[in-house]
């Protein structure tokens, strides 16, 4: 299940009521130097490094008409021994972590690999995400509230 975490950090240096536009700062900010971790596991441990995505340059933007960030991080396979079952995308604060997978409509899975993750040690995965800011502002005005 995906879950969102450092929210309540991220906007803890904001004062007043936080507009769309202002959270959308405040990620764009936390997430100049992301990175996106591809887990498998193997029997007891759960924690094997698959791959490790870095932000493209110019690819973190906020679509104001949507109030979404769409970000495009990318990086080598690095091992094919296990499957990929978890994620985490992680900023400065914020991040996200839930279960992953390679195979189209398998059930309590929130992000899809693309089609770029080969499995094959070397290629190069390409992985968009896409961040919803009226989500987010709802979710952290309930934690507050």
């Amino acid at each position: 299940m995906k879950q969102f975490h450092g929210l309540g950090a991220l906007c803890q240096s904001h004062h007043g009521w936080l507009k769309p536009q202002d959270l959308a700062n405040l990620l764009l900010d936390d997430l100049q130097q992301c990175q996106c971790k591809i887990f498998g596991c193997i029997g007891e441990d759960d924690k094997i490094l698959l791959a490790t995505l870095h932000l493209l340059p110019d690819d973190l933007r906020y679509e104001m008409f949507d109030q979404r960030i769409d970000l495009i991080v990318a990086g080598p396979i690095l091992r094919n021994d296990c499957v990929p079952l978890t994620y985490r995308l992680q900023g400065k604060e914020f991040g996200i972590s839930g279960r992953c997978s390679v195979i189209a409509k398998v059930c309590g899975v929130d992000l899809y690999l693309q089609r770029s993750y080969t499995c094959e040690i070397g290629d190069i995965v390409r992985q968009k995400f896409s961040i919803d800011i009226k989500s987010l502002l709802k979710m952290k005005n309930f934690i507050q509230g």
